[in-house]
């Protein structure tokens, strides 16, 4: 019975090191510059906003994750991953997606948050309600 569980333990032992050694499709992650909100942008809420971004920096190779989702970060520095403004959007094919700007507290400093591949921010801007 012992030599049973030596020949198990170093079947999984080699197993685990062949799939550890397989080699990875090339894959590459697309951080798409936001063009907008900027700076200067006002968002008034219950009216409709877009989020747009450049398209210019797309990888060649297969994009990672193309599903965007757009959140919004508040004056605290927090995003509300429970109520994107958008999501379930493609990143690689499109370069705007629309919304309703929800009920928040008036301020300066709010940032857009655009997910895909990786999470990247828009300046800050006012949004009044």
């Amino acid at each position: 019975m012992p030599s049973l569980f030596i020949t198990l333990c170093f079947l999984i032992i080699s197993i685990a090191s062949l799939a550890s050694s397989a080699p990875i499709a090339a894959r590459d992650v697309f951080v798409p510059t936001i063009t907008s909100p900027h700076a200067n942008t006002v968002w008034q809420c219950g009216q409709r906003a877009t989020v747009t971004w450049a398209k210019s920096n797309i990888p060649a190779s297969e994009v990672t994750n193309p599903k965007g989702m757009v959140l919004l970060r508040d004056l605290n520095g927090l995003e509300d991953v429970e109520h994107p403004l958008a999501s379930n959007f493609n990143t690689v094919n499109s370069t705007s997606v629309s919304f309703v700007v929800p009920n928040v507290p008036s301020g300066e400093g709010y940032e857009i948050v655009l997910f895909g591949d990786s999470g990247n921010f828009s300046p800050k801007f006012t949004i009044k309600c």
